[in-house]
C-alpha cells in the first residue's frame, strides 16, 4: 500500500468516526510512524509502507477512531515550541493556553535581569506553563504545584527534557497548600480546572474520557477553584505582583466579579485566538 492510499483510506475511515480534520490526523500519523515531516508526505505518495509499516498505521488509526487524543497515541504535543510528553495523567495543553504563558513571560521579563523573581504555576499538569515561562525568562525560578504526584512525574521530565529543571521547584500539594508563609511571588498563574461538574459528560471523548477529570472539574458552576485563588493569592503575592488564569466560555465576567469582591485590579481580559475571552490579568495595590 502507498502512502497516498493510506491517507485516502484512513481518511475516509476517521471521517466515519466523527474524527476531524480525518486527513489532517490521518498525515500526523503516517508522519509519525514514517519518522517523516508531515509535509514530506506530499513528496512521497508513491512510496509503499513496509508490512510493518502498515500494520502500525492501521492501528493507530484505529485507536484514534475510538477517539483517543492523538496526543496520546504519539505521546507529545508541541506547547510553545516544546515538546512535551502528555499521558493519561495530565490535561492535554490546548492552543490558548500558549497566550497565557506569553502573558506570564512577558510580565516576568520587565524585570530587571539581576533581580531574581519567582512564580507560581497552580496545577501545573504537564509543566507546560511552568516550562515556557522558565525557558523564556532565564532569570525567573518557578514553583510548580499540583495534586497528582504522576502529574508531577510527567512535568519534572518535560522540565528535564528542555534543560530547565534546576530552576523549576515541583511541590505535590492541592492549591496553595504546598507553598510556605517564605514564598513571595511575583506571579501566580493558573489554567485551573474550570467545566462545571455535570458539563463533563456532555465533553468530547477525547477530553471527556482521557484528560484527568481533576484537571476538568471546577466544581457546580466550575467557579470553585476561582474563589480559592482570589481569596488565598493575596498572602503570597509580593507588592506590583500579579495574577493571571485562563477561564471558560462565558466566564468573563463573573471571574472579574469574584476577583472584585476579593479587592483586585482587574486591569484586562484578553481574548483568545478566537476572540472569546479567555484569560484575567489582575494585581493587588
Amino acid at each position: 500500500m502507498t502512502v497516498l492510499e493510506v491517507i485516502q483510506r484512513s481518511t475516509e475511515f476517521l471521517a466515519k468516526k466523527g474524527v476531524e480534520p480525518a486527513r489532517l490526523q490521518t498525515e500526523l500519523l503516517l508522519a509519525h510512524v514514517l519518522k517523516l515531516p508531515r509535509m514530506r508526505l506530499y513528496l512521497d505518495f508513491e512510496r509503499s509502507l513496509s508490512a510493518s509499516e502498515s500494520d502500525t498505521v492501521r492501528e493507530l488509526v484505529k485507536r484514534r477512531g475510538r477517539r483517543e487524543p492523538l496526543q496520546h497515541i504519539v505521546g507529545s504535543t508541541c506547547f510553545c515550541g516544546l515538546e512535551l510528553v502528555v499521558n493519561r495523567n495530565v490535561l492535554i495543553p490546548r492552543p490558548e493556553t500558549e497566550l497565557l504563558a506569553e502573558q506570564g513571560w512577558e510580565f516576568l521579563n520587565v524585570y530587571p535581569a539581576h533581580r531574581p523573581v519567582t512564580a507560581l504555576d497552580l496545577g501545573t499538569g504537564s509543566g507546560c506553563l511552568a516550562i515556557a515561562l522558565a525557558s523564556k525568562c532565564p532569570a525567573a525560578q518557578i514553583i510548580a504545584t499540583d495534586s497528582s504526584a504522576d502529574a508531577l512525574t510527567v512535568a519534572r521530565e518535560n522540565a528535564e527534557r528542555h534543560g530547565v529543571a534546576d530552576r523549576i521547584t515541583f511541590r505535590l500539594g492541592d492549591g496553595f497548600a504546598s507553598l510556605t508563609g517564605a514564598d513571595r511571588l511575583n506571579l501566580i498563574i493558573s489554567n485551573p480546572p474550570y467545566i462545571p461538574t455535570e458539563e463533563i459528560a456532555s465533553l468530547q471523548p477525547e477530553v471527556r474520557d482521557h484528560d484527568p477529570r481533576r484537571a476538568l472539574d471546577g466544581g457546580l458552576d466550575g467557579l470553585d477553584f476561582f474563589r480559592r485563588l482570589a481569596d488565598e493569592a493575596p498572602a503570597f503575592l509580593e507588592p506590583h505582583g500579579k495574577i493571571m488564569i485562563e477561564f471558560g466560555d462565558g466566564q468573563a465576567e463573573v471571574v472579574r466579579h469574584i476577583f472584585e469582591l476579593q479587592k483586585w485590579i482587574v486591569e484586562a481580559i484578553q481574548s483568545d485566538y478566537t476572540h472569546r475571552p479567555r484569560i484575567l490579568l489582575a494585581r493587588r495595590d
